[in-house]
């Protein structure tokens, strides 16, 4: 009987430890390692919290302002992204443009890279409504701080610059437009920083 016990006892204790040590294999890190700083002897947390913008609420005179400013941050949220992608395209192709050694290499390259960006993004950009453009448009200028017709002037030359704006002309549109945060686009701005905080 007492071998019984024995034999019981160990089977219990080997049952237990190995549940023990399953729970703390799935046991998971509650938390994360953050930065410290440390203030009269005391280890304190340091944690930089994003900015919150805060802004006087919007009246809407009527139902059409407040779809209007619905469109606004839809086009926003549509072109913001391709507006980044330009800009960073610009930089990177603007950096690489300075390692080569002559001009004819130079216009080789940008030849290719206007090519690999219209494959890229003819399809999207032919989805885009007039408004978008229009919008896209601006939004190059304010990620790049140049208009859309410099930077074409700037990498392909005056005359596809001239080319490229007499087509947007056609349309009503203008590559020379530029974004004016504190005047005409402050609206614009202020849906630009919400959506980019994650506040909308």
């Amino acid at each position: 009987m007492k071998r019984w016990l024995n034999i019981l006892i160990f089977i219990s204790i080997v049952l237990l430890q190995h549940s023990l040590c399953k729970g703390q294999e799935n046991k998971k890190n509650i938390g994360f390692l953050v930065p410290v700083c440390v203030y009269e002897g005391d280890t304190i947390p340091w944690i930089q919290l994003r900015d919150v913008y805060i802004f006087k609420p919007l009246n809407f005179k009527n139902d059409r302002e407040r779809k209007e400013y619905y469109r606004l941050i839809y086009n926003v949220k549509k072109t913001l992204p391709i507006s980044r992608k330009i800009n960073q395209t610009i930089i990177e192709t603007y950096e690489y443009l300075e390692t080569l050694p002559d001009e004819k290499a130079k216009q080789k390259h940008i030849k290719r890279v206007e090519k690999g960006l219209k494959e890229q993004y003819s399809a999207q950009m032919k989805k885009l409504s007039f408004t978008q453009g229009k919008l896209l448009i601006k939004l190059v200028d304010r990620e790049s701080n140049q208009t859309s017709y410099e930077l074409v002037k700037a990498f392909m030359g005056p005359f596809k610059a001239g080319l490229y704006q007499a087509f947007a002309g056609l349309f009503g549109a203008s590559l020379k437009k530029q974004y004016d945060a504190q005047g005409e686009d402050k609206l614009t701005e202020r849906v630009v920083l919400l959506v980019e905080n994650g506040q909308l």
